[in-house]
């Protein structure tokens, strides 16, 4: 059941979305791929402008959340790049060290467990996978198309679960 007394959320995916990490892809490149210089190289991500802007919009009316599928150590960097770039304060969400799942199940999961106490209005997100499997439960989904997507860094998260 919901709690109606509370703010609506939207929820915010962070690579891809709020952050441009092509920059970070060729860490993908490799074999064997390099997850650590692809998570270190985070902080540098720039801004994606429609993304940022859409979450600043998007607090004004509601709650803003991220639900991102980086690994849990990568919480300080993530918080600080968050800052930095002007975005909303809010929850986040992120997947446990050695949580390997794929995002489109851990995603999910979090999206159901927060739509049991509040509405959630909207998710946000890049990847296809993610947005196919919320749509399917019920969820209204705006797929951020901001950046080309990358093969390389899909297949990477269907098979390895590492974001």
């Amino acid at each position: 059941m919901t709690d109606s007394t509370e703010r609506p959320i939207v929820v915010f995916d962070l690579d891809n979305t709020l952050s441009d990490a092509t920059h970070r892809q060729r860490f993908l490149e490799r074999k064997p791929r390099d997850w650590d210089g692809f998570f270190n190289a985070a902080p540098q991500d720039p801004p994606i402008p429609e993304g940022v802007a859409m979450a600043v919009e998007s607090a004004r009316e509601c709650e803003v959340v991220y639900l991102t599928g980086r690994p849990e150590r990568c919480r300080l960097d993530t918080l600080e790049w968050l800052e930095r770039h002007g975005l909303p304060d809010g929850r986040v969400y992120m997947r446990r060290d050695d949580d390997r799942r794929p995002a489109r199940r851990t995603k999910l999961e979090t999206l159901r467990r927060l739509a049991r106490g509040r509405e959630v209005r909207l998710l946000v997100d890049d990847d296809e996978l993610v947005c196919d499997d919320a749509e399917q439960a019920g969820f209204t989904v705006f797929r951020a198309r901001w950046v080309l997507p990358s093969v390389t860094l899909r297949v990477a998260q269907e098979r390895e679960g590492r974001t």
